[in-house]
């Protein structure tokens, strides 16, 4: 559902993804990491259509990013780093705008946008501006746009940052039935134990270049082990006046 080969991304002489190939299976969720800067953003606007590769090729849907990229947008749902999001539009108008981009027929639309309201927990906030939201409302709103037109491939940016854990816990299951009825999942996080509980497929991205590739059942450790070998270790420094005075 996904495919990349030797994809890479240069803005100038800094290269900010460096001969990227994976293979994300439909119905799969993936999750892609790695530390700030490593590059996994670049990727994501590549792979939706919103940034062409310097090389390389890649496919979504079986469609070239670089020649279909209009055709994979109307396939695809996908919540970006910085939200997408009109300050002067409510919550519930983002949603409703979703649905006539789509195409969505109105009644359609509206019972989806009242399920999406419930799930997420949006419902009180409904009528609120964007510019009034909080960080977690707007991220959330973010998500349901993504979700609303049923795609075949979710591209989610940091999906869990800045969410409650009420509504951290209702995105893993949606993001688990989603994969389980056939929706392939592309996520970012650094909620290492949350990617770890429910993604199919890890990679770890480390200045551009993808330094490990491994399905879940191939984990014989936990991943935060994993990412602290092949990214690097936490350094601890002494800080021998803290608490004194």
């Amino acid at each position: 559902m996904i495919s990349c080969r030797d994809l890479t991304r240069r803005f100038g002489e800094f290269v900010a993804v460096d001969g990227l190939t994976i293979e994300v299976p439909k119905g799969s969720i993936c999750a892609f990491l790695g530390p700030n800067g490593a590059g996994k953003s670049t990727t994501l606007k590549m792979l939706t259509g919103w940034l062409q590769p310097s090389s390389g090729t890649a496919t979504v849907c079986g469609l070239d990013v670089t020649k279909d990229a209009v055709a994979i947008k109307r396939r695809i749902g996908v919540l970006p780093e910085n939200l997408g999001l009109f300050d002067d539009l409510t919550v519930e108008e983002h949603l409703a705008l979703t649905g006539e981009v789509y195409g969505l027929p109105t009644r359609l639309a509206r019972a989806r946008i009242e399920q999406l309201l419930r799930a997420l927990n949006l419902t009180p906030g409904r009528r609120t501006f964007a510019r009034d939201c909080s960080h977690g409302m707007r991220k959330k709103t973010a998500f349901a746009m993504a979700l609303l037109p049923n795609p075949d491939v979710l591209f989610l940016d940091e999906p869990f940052e800045a969410i409650d854990p009420v509504t951290s816990r209702v995105i893993d299951e949606i993001l688990v039935t989603a994969a389980q009825r056939g929706i392939t999942v592309f996520l970012t996080s650094h909620m290492l134990s949350t990617a770890e509980k429910i993604a199919h497929q890890f990679v770890i991205i480390r200045s551009g270049r993808a330094v490990w590739n491994a399905a879940a059942r191939e984990l014989s450790r936990s991943l935060e082990e994993v990412y602290f070998e092949v990214v690097e270790p936490p350094v601890m420094e002494e800080l021998p006046w803290l608490g004194h005075e």
